[in-house]
Parts: C-alpha cells; sequence; structure tokens
C-alpha cells in the first residue's frame, strides 16, 4: 500500500459535538488474528457520545481504556485490504461488517481504514449496501442478545446472573419501548421473526414506520401512558431505560420478565410482590451471531432503517443530530 497515513476523527479533549476533529494520523497494521479494513461506513451510537463525553471506562471495568488523542467508533462495514498471517477467515477483497472490540472503547471505526478482530467480523449480506450494514452491528447484536442468544455467559455489570432471554413464539406478547430507535427497530423485527405479538412504544411520528415494520399494536407515548392501558404481556424490552422504566412493571403478568437495556430504577420487593422478574445485558461484539443476523438482512427478513447519513469529516454534524434525540433507525458516517 502506498500510503502510510490516512483520515480520522479523533477527540483531543472531551466535551461536546465540537471537540470531533478531522485529523490526518498514521495508517494502523493488523496485529496477530486481526485483519485491515478499508472503511466504507461507520455507525454512530451511544458508547461514542458517551466516550466524547468524558467517560473512559466501561461499566464493570475499574479502570481507564482511554488515552487521547482516542478515534471513537465500533459499526464498521467495508473490505479487507491487509490479512495477518493467522486469519483464514477472511481475505482481502472481502466485504466485512462488525462491532470492534465491545464492550471497550478502542473500537477506532471513524477512520478510513481500521485494525478489525476477524473474530469480530462477518461478511457483509450482499443484499444490503455498506451503509446499511454500518447501521447493523451494535444495535442488532444488542436485540440478538436480549431476545435471542446472549452468546456469553458473562453478566452485565448491573447485575449478578447471566441475562436469560425469553422464549418467544405465537403465544407471546412483547412491548417494545423506543422501538423506533437503533435497538427498538431490530428487536421488533426480531420478535416478530419469532412471531411473537409486538406492541410498540414510540412518539406519533413514527407510527407508520412501526406499523411497516410489523407491530401490532401502536402507542403514542406522548398522548397515553402505555402503562395505564397495556397489561398481562409476557416481556417488556425498554430501549429507553432511565429512572421511569419500572413504570412498566405493572404491565407485565405473573412470571413475566422486563429487559431494560439501559440501566433502570428497580426495586427487589416490588419485583417480587408482583411475581416478575428483571434482566439485562451488556452486549458483546460476536461475529458468528452476526453472521446470522446477516443471513435475516439478506433474506430481507430483518432490515436497517436509516435516520440520516453524514460524510466522515462531518462527524461533528453526525453527533449533534443525535443529541437531539428522537431517531428513526441508525445514524451513519460515510468515507468516500
Amino acid at each position: 500500500m502506498a500510503t502510510h497515513t490516512m483520515r480520522a476523527v479523533r477527540l483531543h479533549e472531551h466535551g461536546g459535538p465540537e471537540v470531533l476533529r478531522y485529523d490526518e494520523v498514521p495508517l494502523p497494521e493488523p496485529g496477530p488474528g486481526e485483519v485491515l479494513v478499508r472503511v466504507h461506513a461507520a455507525g454512530v451510537n451511544p458508547p461514542d457520545r458517551y466516550l466524547r463525553g468524558g467517560l473512559t471506562s466501561m461499566p464493570g471495568k475499574a479502570d481507564s481504556t482511554v488515552g487521547l488523542p482516542a478515534i471513537p467508533g465500533t459499526d464498521v462495514s467495508g473490505v479487507v485490504e491487509a490479512v495477518a498471517a493467522d486469519v483464514d477467515e477472511f481475505v482481502v477483497g472481502d466485504e466485512v461488517f462488525g462491532l470492534l472490540r465491545f464492550p471497550g472503547f478502542d473500537g477506532s471505526a471513524y477512520a478510513e481504514y481500521v485494525a478489525a478482530p476477524a473474530s469480530d467480523l462477518a461478511r457483509k449480506p450482499t443484499g444490503i449496501d455498506h451503509v446499511h450494514a454500518a447501521g447493523a452491528p451494535m444495535a442488532g447484536l444488542t436485540a440478538w442478545q436480549f431476545l435471542i442468544e446472549p452468546g456469553h455467559d458473562h453478566p452485565s455489570p448491573f447485575q449478578d446472573t447471566p441475562h436469560r432471554p425469553t422464549a418467544l413464539d405465537a403465544g407471546t406478547t412483547v412491548l417494545i419501548n423506543g422501538a423506533a430507535g437503533g435497538v427498538g427497530h431490530f428487536a421488533l423485527q426480531l420478535a416478530k421473526w419469532k412471531g411473537a405479538r409486538v406492541i410498540a412504544v414510540a412518539s406519533g411520528r413514527h407510527a407508520s414506520f412501526l406499523s411497516e415494520l410489523g407491530a401490532d399494536r401502536f402507542i403514542d407515548y406522548t398522548r397515553s401512558r402505555p402503562e395505564d392501558l397495556v397489561r398481562d404481556v409476557d416481556l417488556v424490552l425498554d430501549a429507553v431505560g432511565g429512572p421511569q422504566s419500572r413504570r412498566f412493571l405493572r404491565t407485565l403478568k405473573r412470571g413475566g420478565a422486563q429487559f431494560p437495556v439501559l440501566p433502570g430504577d428497580f426495586d427487589a420487593q416490588e419485583t417480587a410482590e408482583l411475581g416478575v422478574t428483571v434482566s439485562s445485558a451488556q452486549v458483546r461484539s460476536n461475529g458468528a451471531q452476526l453472521a446470522e443476523l446477516g443471513r435475516l438482512l439478506d433474506a430481507g427478513t430483518v432490515r436497517v432503517a436509516i435516520d440520516s447519513t453524514f460524510a466522515l469529516a462531518d462527524a461533528r454534524a453526525a453527533h449533534e443530530r443525535a443529541d437531539r434525540g428522537h431517531i428513526q433507525g441508525k445514524i451513519v458516517l460515510t468515507v468516500a
């Protein structure tokens, strides 16, 4: 390769979107077990913004793993440019996508090239482009590991026991709060794939979008409180979380479960009295699971909704969009 440098977005300090700088940096070299990927698109995810804002250690890890300047980003889609000697899963020219080195802040996906662990990658579905593929890894794997199969036995840092999904079938009703967002819209489609009945909660502007994805019932939270309208569901997946998450407990039947994607405020006595469980997971990179999700993407069973795209050099604008919230699907950076 003739060039020894590339362009990347880096943080030299923590703060708002204005701290994202478009720099010239050394080209990475793949280490053992890695491939060099020429990035075509990179997904924007909440941890990218947490890192930008000053969070430098993952929940459950005591020490910071981040040194500045740092390249944010974990979701990538691109083409294999070089392969380490001990990698035989991929060859130069393969189109791949993946969630890189998560949980952690060293994915370095906001760049023209990235050195990626081969085990974190899967072949990009041929039926979708790089933009849509880059929107899938973190959000899609989060929904998969909450609803279908964790793929690991590591407990969430917010609980002592490993997460166990609820069996989903035609007799199951699932309520998804934040159904229009990245994780939410994947969770809706995966639940429908398993045959479940899905109640989608979001603001009214997302009603037709969620109906198209297969929602059986839609609740506009700006007009009604879901906890006043719904009873006897088997599972609540709350992709919003926060201190208000516990209000959904009373929508569950006895024996039901609530899965908060983000930390919530729950009372053990209340959950025991209601006869329900609360369980969370921490998404982890998993190329094999991503390959399974990729087959659903290729078949059109699951699709990636794109809220907006921005050029890599315009990462600041992408983060400004993310900070405004009310996202429909995913925000993606494109690399020329």
